[in-house]
C-alpha cells in the first residue's frame, strides 16, 4: 500500500474516531429563545428524509454550501454535492437517531470519510450550519475540521434523521 493510502485511511479513521458517541460532544447550541415544536405530531421512532433528493432548497443542500463556503474561507476548491447517496445517507442518519451510535452506519454508502452531528435540535437545514460551524471551528488536526478542508475528498453527500425525541442526526459523507 502506497503512502498516500495509508495516510488516507490514517485521516478516515481519525475522523471517524473523532466523533464522540456522545451526543453533547459538539453541542455548541443556543439554549435561548423558544422551546416546543411545530408540525404535525405521530407516531414515536425515528422517522425520515431531509427530502433531499437533488432539490436546491433542501437541507442537504444548505449542508453542502455551508461546507463550500468555508472551504472557500481557506481558497479550497468546492465539493461537489453527492446527490447520488443523499438516500443512503438519510438511511444511516437515521438508523444512527435509532441507536443512539454516531457513525454506526459508517461506510455502508461508499464514503471513505464521515462527520456527524449528533442529536442536536431541528429543523435540519437550521441545525447544519450550527453544527458545521462547531466543526469548523476545531481548526487544523480537528478532525471534522480536516474532512471538511481536505483536498483528498472531491463531493459530500448529506443525509438527516430524527430521533424519537425529536432531535436531528445528520451526517456528513465524503468521497
Amino acid at each position: 500500500m502506497g503512502s498516500r493510502a495509508v495516510w488516507l485511511v490514517s485521516l478516515s479513521l481519525a475522523i471517524v474516531s473523532a466523533c464522540s458517541e456522545d451526543p453533547s460532544s459538539l453541542d455548541t447550541r443556543q439554549t435561548s429563545g423558544t422551546s416546543g415544536s411545530t408540525g404535525t405530531s405521530g407516531a414515536s421512532g425515528t422517522s425520515g428524509s431531509s427530502g433531499t433528493s437533488g432539490d436546491p432548497n433542501s437541507a442537504a443542500a444548505v449542508c453542502v454550501d455551508t461546507i463550500n463556503q468555508y472551504r472557500a474561507m481557506k481558497g479550497l476548491a468546492p465539493y461537489a454535492r453527492w446527490t447520488e447517496t443523499e438516500t443512503c445517507a438519510d438511511s444511516q442518519a437515521a438508523n444512527d437517531a435509532t441507536t443512539t451510535r454516531a457513525h454506526g452506519a459508517f461506510g455502508k454508502c461508499s464514503e471513505v470519510a464521515q462527520n456527524e452531528c449528533p442529536g442536536w435540535p431541528g429543523p435540519p437545514a437550521t441545525m447544519i450550519p450550527q453544527c458545521l460551524q462547531a466543526m469548523w471551528a476545531e481548526g487544523p488536526g480537528g478532525g471534522h475540521y480536516e474532512a471538511m478542508s481536505s483536498r483528498l475528498y472531491t463531493k459530500v453527500s448529506c443525509g438527516f434523521g430524527t430521533a424519537a425525541d425529536g432531535s436531528i442526526w445528520a451526517v456528513q459523507n465524503f468521497h
